[in-house]
């Protein structure tokens, strides 16, 4: 999977690799940066420093991503939570990223998903945890062109990427 397609003209479906996802939980008071890692504090928001990406998942509840290798990015955090309520998880190995984009990957995620993904309710920086196809996916607007990603339990995304590529063929 790890090879991008393009199943249609208005649509590119590819995979990201080389990312390192950190799950981290985390007691009140939440700080705005812990070890430089930006933490968005509104639901379903995405805050960015350099090649971090932070999703809020839950009111104690984030997901870093990071490009690229992050190998100090776990005993950071853990120096940074020391003596705190936190729970900090290397999560690499249980999701795959599904990176989709192109004037039709709107209409491609609306095919699969009930989220109301218009431009003037879910825009870049947002994200949530939903169903697409009847998966669990955490969806992340990366820009207005608009390109997405799709963050996926590696069980499911041979599915995922097959049910993507044969709806985006209608569009």
């Amino acid at each position: 999977m790890a090879e991008a397609t393009r199943p249609s003209p208005a649509v590119e479906i590819g995979e990201v690799l080389a990312t390192q996802q950190v799950g981290l939980r985390l007691r009140p008071p939440f700080p705005a940066y812990l070890a430089g890692v930006p933490l968005p504090l509104a639901p379903n928001r995405v805050a960015t420093a350099v090649s971090l990406r932070t999703l809020w998942l839950g009111p104690d509840e984030w997901l870093i991503v990071a490009e690229g290798e992050a190998p100090g990015l776990v005993p950071r955090l853990e120096r940074a939570l020391s003596g705190r309520r936190a729970a900090i998880h290397d999560l690499s190995s249980s999701r795959t990223i599904i990176d989709i984009r192109g004037g039709g990957a709107r209409a491609l995620l609306a095919a699969g998903c009930s989220l109301d993904l218009h431009p003037r309710a879910f825009g870049p920086g947002q994200c949530a945890q939903t169903l697409l196809a009847r998966v669990p996916v955490i969806l992340d607007q990366i820009d207005e062109a608009p390109h997405y990603r799709l963050l996926v339990r590696r069980s499911y995304a041979r599915w995922l990427h097959a049910w993507l590529v044969d709806a985006a063929e209608g569009l």
